[in-house]
């Protein structure tokens, strides 16, 4: 089996980014509205259908805009750690929150999606290795210190996701 990926928006405007293989797929972080995120989907020639899931990393806008309406319009279950959804103030249907802590196995269909707890100023950030059994793609957003973690879970992945704009003075000194 295959994975598909496709960053879908990176940076501090919004995250997202599609992972799956020919029958489901999920989405890590929502950080653009839902229409986008369609609009992206379709120019990609990917069925909005094919989403089983939406896995957030941690509270900030950036990865958070969009979710509550991809989880209302489309009955997708958000997987969020507990602090995580404490931190974020997110409106969504408490029956389609999933927690998750550091070191779950989430298997979506023929997809498994590994979390686990990174650095980042946030309540309780994660990273995921999402996989088929074979094949290993990381998503790794905001990072700034490469933490034990994540240099363990980078070492398995054929490919991944890096974003990272973190910056000491932007966060002491800025808005």
């Amino acid at each position: 089996m295959s994975l598909y990926i496709a960053s879908l928006n990176s940076g501090s405007n919004g995250n997202c980014y599609y992972v799956g293989n020919k029958n489901e797929a999920i989405l890590v972080d929502a950080g653009i509205s839902c229409r986008t995120i369609e609009r992206r989907l379709k120019q990609l020639g990917i069925s909005i259908e094919k989403i089983k899931a939406v896995f957030i990393s941690h509270e900030h806008t950036d990865h958070i805009k969009g979710v509550e309406t991809l989880s209302k319009r489309f009955r997708l279950p958000v997987y969020i750690s507990h602090k995580t959804f404490v931190c974020s103030d997110l409106n969504v249907d408490p029956s389609f929150i999933r927690h998750f802590n550091h070191g779950d196995k989430i298997s979506i269909g023929g997809i498994e999606v590994h979390a686990f707890s990174k650095i980042h100023d946030a309540g309780d950030p994660y990273s995921f290795c999402v996989s088929d059994g074979t094949i290993h793609v990381g998503v790794f957003t905001d990072i700034g210190t490469c933490c034990e973690n994540v240099i363990g879970w980078f070492s398995k992945c054929h490919a991944a996701f890096l974003e990272s704009n973190y910056d000491d003075a932007m966060l002491d000194e800025g808005p």
